[in-house]
């Protein structure tokens, strides 16, 4: 319940944020650029620290204190909105705290999933979970929308912040008072290492963060910066840019179902299949295609996410031992995001230069590329599925994957 009305709140806000700072006087897809890159770049600076904190502290702790932070700062932007008071300076130094609360949640969540779901549910356990997320979404972009379009994107944000706060509440009753067990406390830099030493030795993680990185970064200038102005400029504005992510957020929930059952024996060589399909959205709103075509690319684009979301951290949750799961949890996040300031901050300019449909068009040809790349680490395909034994640690007869890591620092 708390993960769905986190969920919630998360999707009043791309929205009510973007449309909210397009519409301040003066604003341009530059303004929106820096806001949304100041929350990334504390996402990608906090990430580590994340994890390390959530493999030492209680996750349900984690989380609480992370949904209690990102409440006051939805407030915050929310009153400078409806206020009419926000210097750019301010949005930044407020977008930075959310950015910086928000890398709490991605290694606490990975890791207290396996907590309470048991070892042979997990994946169903992931699906429930995602699912439950997603019809969330749904509602908070309907309903983020038509509060956008009738009385503006502050009350949006406020309203995102109270339900962040409902959050918080809910994953304080989470029965789990005590971190997990691991080895004995050190340094956190010492920890940092380890949790290295377990990232780098799986080829197939490596390879895909690195793909991660470069969708990401694509995907942020795409979907944060680039699709809202080309909604704004010629496919009607907010009501047409809410509809793209409904319709997207209905494919996340179909995803979700299928990975109930579904459950692939090559798991990493389907989630970079599965990828392919990020990048017919941006193809169609880079050439100028009309709402219903895109709205249909991007249903397959939430359901394909979704899908191999829930088959990476299932798969991640099987093969990393408990104890250091948070910390690789926290490397795959920062590599996934690291280029994703990168994206934002190019996005705008670019907008403004070149026009934001032929960047779109090069987003999707930066996502092909870098999915095809991905098929040539053997790691990739040839990682299967195995069974997980009752503390979550991979059986001992799994395949091993482990073997030089060449150009990434030891």
């Amino acid at each position: 319940m708390a993960r769905t009305l986190s969920m919630l709140a998360l999707a009043f806000a791309p929205v009510a944020l973007a449309f909210g700072i397009l519409d301040l006087p003066g604003a341009t897809a530059s303004t929106l650029s820096a806001v949304l890159a100041a929350e990334s770049v504390a996402l990608v600076a906090f990430t580590l620290l994340g994890g390390v904190v959530a493999d030492r502290y209680a996750r349900n702790r984690v989380l609480q204190a992370s949904d209690w932070v990102t409440a006051l700062v939805h407030v915050g932007l929310g009153l400078m909105l409806l206020t009419g008071h926000a210097p750019i300076g301010g949005l930044l130094v407020v977008s930075f705290l959310a950015g910086a609360s928000g890398a709490l949640v991605w290694p606490a969540m990975t890791g207290i999933i396996p907590q309470v779901v048991p070892p042979d549910a997990l994946q169903e356990g992931n699906a429930v979970i995602g699912l439950g997320g997603n019809l969330a979404r749904i509602l908070g972009l309907v309903t983020g929308g038509i509060v956008v379009i009738a009385i503006g994107g502050g009350w949006a944000l406020i309203g995102a912040g109270a339900t962040f706060a409902v959050s918080g509440i809910l994953v304080s009753l989470l029965p789990l008072a005590s971190p997990p067990a691991q080895e004995a406390r050190t340094s956190p830099a010492a920890e940092l290492r380890a949790g290295w030493v377990e990232f780098r030795s799986r080829s197939w993680l490596w390879a895909c963060v690195i793909q991660f990185s470069l969708i990401v970064m694509v995907w942020q200038a795409g979907n944060l910066v680039l699709g809202p102005v080309v909604a704004k400029e010629s496919l009607g504005g907010a009501r047409a840019w809410t509809t793209i992510l409904t319709v997207e957020s209905l494919g996340l929930v179909v995803g979700g179902l299928i990975a109930m059952r579904w459950q692939p024996r090559r798991p990493i060589l389907a989630v970079v299949l599965l990828s392919f399909l990020s990048a017919p959205p941006y193809f169609l709103l880079g050439t100028g295609a009309p709402l219903a075509g895109v709205a249909v690319a991007s249903f397959g684009l939430g359901a394909a996410i979704e899908l191999l979301t829930v088959v990476w951290q299932t798969t991640m949750q099987r093969e990393i031992p408990p104890a250091s799961l948070s910390r690789v949890s926290s490397y795959d996040a920062l590599g996934s995001l690291l280029l994703g300031p990168l994206g934002l901050v190019l996005a705008g300019p670019a907008a403004d230069r070149y026009g934001a449909k032929p960047a779109l068009v090069v987003c999707g040809i930066v996502m092909l590329v870098a999915s095809t790349l991905t098929l040539l680490v053997p790691g990739v395909r040839n990682l299967r599925s195995t069974p997980s034994g009752p503390s979550g640690i991979p059986a001992p007869d799994s395949p091993a994957d482990i073997g030089p890591v060449v150009g990434l620092p030891s």
